[in-house]
């Protein structure tokens, strides 16, 4: 099974940037748990964030090269695959101008109740919306 990929654009911010003039490394932490949650959304229903929270295990990024203000990016994320209560989702960032590779990252994440805040194993209804 193919992953389903989401993407989204973002022009940099100038608040976005450092004091070396280009993105600040947190913030492409931060286009990553966007893009994650903008996926999440996009896919599920009201009923399902009602009843279901992820929360983040661990993050791996790699920076490959910087942005710099003005520029336009975009931030891809799929769902590489998941077992038991756990996910792993993954994520490229790419300067559109170019194409260039900007970041590389994953991270995984577990699926709470979210009446309980204990993990439960993610389901067929679930894993459907994003494999």
């Amino acid at each position: 099974m193919n992953p389903i990929q989401f993407k989204y654009k973002i022009t940099v911010p100038e608040t976005a940037i450092d004091d070396l003039d280009h993105v600040n490394n947190i913030m492409y932490l931060q286009w990553c748990l966007d893009a994650a949650e903008k996926h999440w959304i996009s896919k599920s229903n009201e009923s399902l964030r009602d009843k279901y929270v992820w929360v983040v295990l661990d993050h791996t990024i790699s920076y490959r090269a910087p942005a710099f203000k003005g520029e336009e990016i975009e931030v891809h994320t799929w769902v590489a695959y998941h077992k038991g209560v756990r996910s792993e989702r993954q994520y490229k960032i790419v300067r559109t101008s170019d194409k260039q590779l900007l970041v590389e990252a994953k991270t995984t994440w577990c699926l709470l109740n979210a009446k309980t805040n204990r993990p439960t194993p993610i389901s067929e209804e679930i894993s459907t919306l994003f494999i």
